[in-house]
């Protein structure tokens, strides 16, 4: 059995303290099924206890000074580099992920809430000439941001501690109370980070209020998201399920970082050794459940044949392993359900006269790192988001063709290109229908502090603790005639 040891109070953080709750599920370590723990699931009374809480806190936090949300945003920091280590293991253990991607999210974790704190800073308004209308002469105006009221976060399975902190920290520094909602497959490492805020919080003699966890099924999620009190909600998830809260949200604020199956292309001026060494490295991390991920590989024609054999040379570099070893870059994906579905799209597309290039199969419970080629452009493998290690190459003859078969996505999240022309670099940046191009580094490239979000059906609104915060507040205009 993995060694967990839980570090916090029985039940979920909601108001003051900590309320029990009758029913649990099990948390499983995808690389061998065991039991890491049971967690506790909450029900629709706990959404609406938690609910009522934020509501009765907002006023205390919306109050909080610069200062002082700065001080407490790097304390939470501080509480949760103390922790490092642990969490690390802890996200191995109920992820799947292997080790030196757990690190990595945290790490990303730290930078998320030192950079909220410099944020807070930041966060401010400006004058507005109203002289420019004959009526407004004499007068004076500005705007300021105001928090906008509760915030519900929705996290993904796959950067649980992350995704959540992308939520959390920037709701902090607006001034807004959040209720967090972790992924059932992956509570455990944010309900310790959600202990360890709170603790601080309290230290710090603010309500824990401010920031509440509810665990449980769509029941408890439709029952936060369609609450009148929650002032926006963040999702971060798949696109059928986004659309479905920015739907009982409504009219209020949804801000969604959807799904995507993200495009890499391979321009005929290219090195070939650092886009593979892209692929290598940006198509199989995390296990491929990442959004950036790369899984449409598209080359130019005259660096094809080069590109795929450079790259089945370089193959057995992805290590598949246990992901408690560093060695180990890919292991087992979230549950025998995902793994079923990825298997069964290769077959369907193999059916087609897609061709295995390397893997398609499982080596353990793993599937195996896997380059297709020539799949159809309608193949649930190519149009629609793998959340894999299976990576799929296409041929174009030159670089419109390739901006276009890309942009050929409902999906619209990240990209990148490999060129040494600055013209085709700039053509990608500009033509590629997607929220961020990468120019010769994997399209899984993401710096915390940058905007981050989608186009079409990859989301709406943006992450980054600068851009969370004006997603999270709203602008209060004053006129005003002395």
């Amino acid at each position: 059995m993995p060694s967990y040891s839980k570090a916090h109070p029985d039940g979920l953080p909601i108001g003051e303290g900590w309320l029990p709750c009758t029913d649990t599920a099990p948390v499983v370590f995808p690389f061998d099924g065991s039991v890491v723990a049971d967690a506790p699931v909450g029900t629709v009374g706990h959404a609406r206890q938690a609910l009522d809480a934020a509501e009765k806190a907002f006023k205390e936090i919306a109050a909080l000074g610069a200062g002082r949300k700065r001080a407490l945003l790097m304390a939470i920091h501080d509480a949760l580099a103390a922790r490092r280590t642990e969490l690390e293991e802890l996200l191995v253990l109920e992820t799947g992920k292997p080790l030196i991607d757990c690190r990595t999210e945290v790490a990303r974790t730290l930078t998320t809430w030192a950079a909220a704190a410099e944020e807070v800073a930041h966060t401010h308004g400006e004058t507005v000439p109203l002289d420019l209308q004959p009526l407004g002469e004499g007068m004076v105006g500005y705007w300021t941001r105001r928090p906008a009221g509760v915030v519900i976060g929705i996290a993904g399975f796959n950067y649980p501690l992350l995704l959540a902190s992308h939520k959390v920290a920037p709701a902090l520094a607006a001034g807004c109370p959040i209720i967090i909602k972790p992924a059932p497959n992956t509570p455990l490492a944010t309900l310790w980070a959600v202990h360890l805020i709170r603790e601080v919080l309290a230290n710090e003699g603010v309500s824990p209020a401010a920031v509440q966890l509810v665990t449980g099924g769509i029941d408890v999620g439709e029952t936060l998201v369609r609450d009148p009190r929650a002032a926006v909600v963040s999702f971060t998830g798949s696109a059928a399920v986004g659309h479905e809260i920015a739907r009982n949200a409504a009219p209020r604020k949804a801000v969604l970082e959807l799904g995507s199956n993200t495009g890499f292309i391979v321009a005929k001026d290219a090195v070939i050794a650092d886009a593979v060494d892209a692929v290598i490295r940006g198509g199989f991390y995390a296990n491929g459940q990442a959004c950036i991920s790369i899984q449409r590989i598209v080359l130019e024609e005259q660096v094809a044949a080069e590109f795929e054999q450079a790259l089945l040379a370089r193959l057995g570099e992805v290590t598949v392993g246990d992901p408690r070893s560093p060695d180990t870059r890919v292991a087992p994906v979230i549950n025998e359900a995902s793994t079923q579905r990825i298997l069964g799209w290769i077959d369907a597309a193999t059916a087609r006269g897609a061709r295995v290039l390397a893997g398609g199969k499982l080596d353990g419970r793993s599937i195996q790192p896997t380059v297709m080629a020539d799949v159809p452009a309608d193949a649930e493998l190519w149009c629609e988001e793998i959340f894999g290690p299976v990576v799929c190459l296409q041929t174009v003859p030159d670089i419109d063709a390739a901006i276009e078969l890309v942009n050929q996505s409902r999906y619209g999240l990240q990209a990148g290109i490999y060129t040494k022309s600055l013209e085709t670099a700039f053509r990608a940046v500009n033509e590629l229908e997607v929220g961020g191009v990468v120019v010769n580094e994997i399209p899984g490239f993401r710096s915390d502090i940058m905007p981050y979000g989608g186009v079409k059906d990859s989301g709406i609104g943006r992450e980054g603790p600068r851009f969370a915060i004006e997603e999270f507040t709203v602008t209060r205009m004053a006129m005003i005639r002395p």
